[in-house]
């Protein structure tokens, strides 16, 4: 969590200061090359030029500032309608949304959720699966994402 934090505060202003919201950051290290993952969003939606502008100044800023050592490939995109949720505020915002989570640790046995989101109590996402409710702890969350309804 600290290097996200550390890309986070690098990152943030960048994309604040071009208009845009910084949804939320991967960082995945795989052998010697790694993926930076970085998702904006805007009310008016993303298109391939905003994520080509944004990638050259974070470029940009990367290069100066080198916060990862190693090789790595810099992605920037939506989060789409599949969206990651990063924080307790994005998991609020996505109430009554299908969701699916997978926690870092297992919790009453399991890793895997895929429920409807009911809200966040005291730092707890709550999931309502199969007709019953869990308080997964928003910090024992590895990845959630939303899954969308075409209906």
């Amino acid at each position: 969590m600290a290097k996200i934090d550390e890309l986070n505060a690098l990152i943030e202003p960048v994309v604040t200061g071009m208009g845009f919201l910084l949804w939320g950051i991967e960082y995945v290290r795989s052998g010697k090359f790694s993926t930076l993952r970085i998702y904006i969003d805007h009310e008016n939606g993303i298109n391939v030029d905003n994520c080509a502008d944004v990638s050259r100044q974070i470029s940009a800023v990367m290069d100066v500032e080198d916060p990862i050592s190693t090789n790595y490939t810099l992605e920037v995109s939506s989060p789409g309608m599949d969206r990651p949720l990063f924080t307790a505020e994005q998991y609020e915002q996505s109430k009554g949304e299908w969701v699916e989570i997978k926690l870092r640790f297992a919790f009453e046995g399991r890793k895997n959720f895929k429920g409807v989101i009911n809200g966040v109590e005291d730092g707890d996402v709550v999931v309502q699966v199969d007709g019953e409710e869990f308080l997964l702890p928003i910090e024992s969350i590895d990845k959630g994402r939303i899954i969308p309804n075409f209906k």
